[in-house]
């Protein structure tokens, strides 16, 4: 059975807020954070310029009405951001989720990760890596306390076979 990881205390608020063009150079730089934690799990590695492939921004700050990016702000400073795909067509995905070290256990990353879930109701689909073990029970207990016909499955990882594959979990949260 999983359990709940220690919450640390939570000293201030903060907020969601829905990403806007003039975030990128924000979410830019958040996203090389994000991009360095997972490189223990995603074999990847910076360029010669040190820094990682910059992913899907783009999309999620164009206008398409079935993507969003969400930045956790506290006194307007960035905890994190989340990209959310399947706005308009089910099922939702949560893309990328990312909370900096400093707010993680403190409560942050699961409120984020509730008002997503709340603000979008209906089917999900959400993958992590078993090899990332915090990420892993994040999702699982997020699922098991707020999902209903919770599944979970394997799926390779797109150009890197030599990779775990990815876990993906599906579920419904109510609305």
């Amino acid at each position: 059975m999983l359990t709940a990881p220690t919450i640390r205390e939570v000293t201030a608020t903060w907020e969601l807020s829905a990403a806007t063009a003039g975030d990128r150079p924000r979410l830019e730089r958040l996203w090389q954070l994000y991009r360095h934690d997972l490189s223990e799990f995603r074999d990847s590695h910076p360029d010669a310029d040190g820094l990682f492939k910059q992913g899907p921004l783009e999309a999620f700050l164009a206008g398409d009405p079935d993507r969003i990016a969400y930045l956790f702000l506290r006194d307007g400073r960035p905890l994190g951001f989340a990209l959310i795909g399947g706005v308009e067509q089910e099922p939702h995905r949560v893309d990328d989720f990312f909370v900096v070290r400093s707010v993680r256990r403190t409560g942050v990353g699961r409120e984020a990760a509730e008002r997503l879930l709340a603000a979008h109701p209906g089917a999900w689909r959400i993958g992590f890596q078993n090899e990332n073990p915090k990420a892993a029970r994040f999702w699982r207990l997020l699922a098991a306390d707020l999902g209903a016909d919770v599944q979970e499955t394997l799926q390779p990882v797109p150009g890197k076979p030599h990779i775990p594959h990815d876990v993906i979990l599906t579920f419904t949260v109510g609305g």
